[in-house]
């Protein structure tokens, strides 16, 4: 299993950024995935799973502001990030579950300047 996160970068508060993750190695679209990140000093964070169905789900933090979604065809999970705050700061990883395991991609650097 391999997931390659992409779309990290800088931007202003208030800006938008759209994370991918591209999955490989499993069938894609029976497997719920999520969106979790982490801060130096501070436990991983969940921000948003999407099921199979595609059922969603989302960290407080980010309701209203973040939309998780998937395209079973290109085996790919987006993040769409609205309305950055300064605290959005992280790295951001995706992550999925099999065969009693958990999957991580390589993580992907947000930076939200205020």
């Amino acid at each position: 299993v391999q997931l390659q996160a992409s779309g990290g970068g800088l931007v202003q508060a208030g800006g938008s950024l759209k994370l991918s993750c591209r999955a490989s190695g499993i069938n894609f679209r029976i497997h719920s995935m999520h969106w979790y990140r982490q801060t130096p000093g501070k436990q991983r964070e969940l921000v948003a799973t999407i099921s199979s169905t595609p059922a969603t789900n989302y960290a407080d933090s980010v309701k209203g502001r973040f939309t998780i979604s998937r395209d079973n065809i290109r085996n790919t999970v987006y993040l769409q990030m609205n309305s950055l705050k300064p605290e959005d700061t992280a790295v951001y990883l995706c992550s999925t579950h099999w065969r009693s395991r958990d999957y991580w991609g390589q993580g992907t650097q947000v930076t939200v300047s205020s």
